[in-house]
């Protein structure tokens, strides 16, 4: 059987750190792997819909935006295909045909969507779209017949939802679909990054994030105001590096030859967090460390993001092709379901 990724993206804006550590950044690495044979990037406009019906222009703009970030990042269409979820109507039959295999209790229960309804304030008024978006993210997977997601653990429960509905579907019907797995970062560290303000999560919503596009300027400052451990008051105070996310951030980003450039008075971060720990340490040396190592990280992508964004028209055709071939999959998927239900009448 073929190793096949899908993964994406809601294009709600520009793409932050959080989403490259915790995705974006593995994504590339399997993608130079050369362990798969077919790779699907979807930016999932259809689902951005669901909680910005009223303004879909933003979700428009945003989708070059997002491609930009995907082609900065090191995404190859030559082996990976980036495409457009909308413009693949299949994903929309395949997601009414499942919908008919899934109660609306059980969809309510899914933790991830408990999670956002919360985080969108939707209490009782929550689009019908928003909460079938664990139904269509099933089709998305399945079209492509992928076998692996690579995600944040946060979205486990959707991967679960969508192993269940594979399995129903295939014991109704017969052997059709493939059950994925999901792919975790490969550093605990990268799983989920918190806002620069401590908040749990890095949310465009709360403006606590760090882009992917900030220019250094940009970045210097959010990171020197970034929210360390309220009780290390001054420098000689014992502070904790756990939960504190200056670390968290050092976990998932900095490197042995990071402190040979920058801070070579540390022979790295354990010795680094052992002195904070002990007291001696203030947060500004940690900060302005940190914000080194985010410069070195994120500039070649600013640079590569510059060069794209002066060929936009050759953007719009790499998402246009990757369309066009994601499509013919997803046609393909669309004919076995319709064939396994005997709905295929002529």
């Amino acid at each position: 059987m073929k190793e096949i990724i899908l993964t994406g993206d809601r294009p709600t804006g520009r793409l932050h750190v959080g989403h490259y550590a915790g995705s974006l950044k593995e994504r590339v690495a399997l993608q130079d792997s050369g362990r798969f044979d077919e790779i699907y990037i979807m930016i999932a406009d259809a689902q951005a819909l669901t909680d910005n019906a009223e303004h879909p222009e933003k979700v428009r703009q945003n989708i070059i935006q997002v491609a930009l970030d995907y082609l900065a990042c090191g995404l190859d269409p030559e082996r990976s295909t980036i495409f457009i979820q909308s413009m693949i109507p299949e994903l929309t039959e395949l997601t009414f045909y499942y919908m008919n295999l899934v109660t609306v209790s059980r969809v309510q229960r899914n933790p991830t969507v408990k999670a956002e309804i919360q985080q969108r304030n939707f209490e009782a008024s929550i689009p019908v779209g928003f909460l079938c978006y664990p139904i269509s993210q099933a089709a998305d997977i399945t079209a492509f017949r992928a076998t692996a997601v690579p995600a944040g653990e946060d979205q486990e429960p959707m991967l679960e939802q969508c192993r269940e509905i594979v399995r129903k579907f295939n014991e109704i019907y017969g052997e059709t679909l493939v059950e994925p797995k999901i792919v975790l970062p490969s550093r605990q560290s990268c799983m989920r990054l918190p806002g620069i303000d401590g908040k749990a999560k890095m949310s465009k919503s709360l403006g606590n994030c760090i882009y992917l596009s900030d220019p250094p300027e940009e970045v210097k400052r959010k990171v020197m105001s970034m929210f360390t451990d309220p009780t290390h008051l001054r420098k000689e105070d014992p502070g904790h590096t756990e939960g504190n996310p200056v670390f968290i951030y050092l976990d998932a980003f900095s490197r042995p030859e990071h402190f040979a450039e920058f801070l070579s008075e540390y022979s790295g971060l354990d010795e680094l967090k052992d002195h904070y720990q002990r007291g001696g340490l203030g947060d500004v040396t940690v900060k302005e460390f940190l914000n080194q190592v985010m410069q070195a990280e994120l500039s070649p992508i600013r640079q590569r993001r510059a060069q794209w964004e002066q060929r936009l028209p050759e953007v719009y055709e790499i998402l246009k092709e990757g369309t066009a071939s994601a499509r013919t999959v997803a046609a393909s998927t669309l004919r076995d379901v319709r064939h396994a239900m005997q709905i295929d009448y002529f």
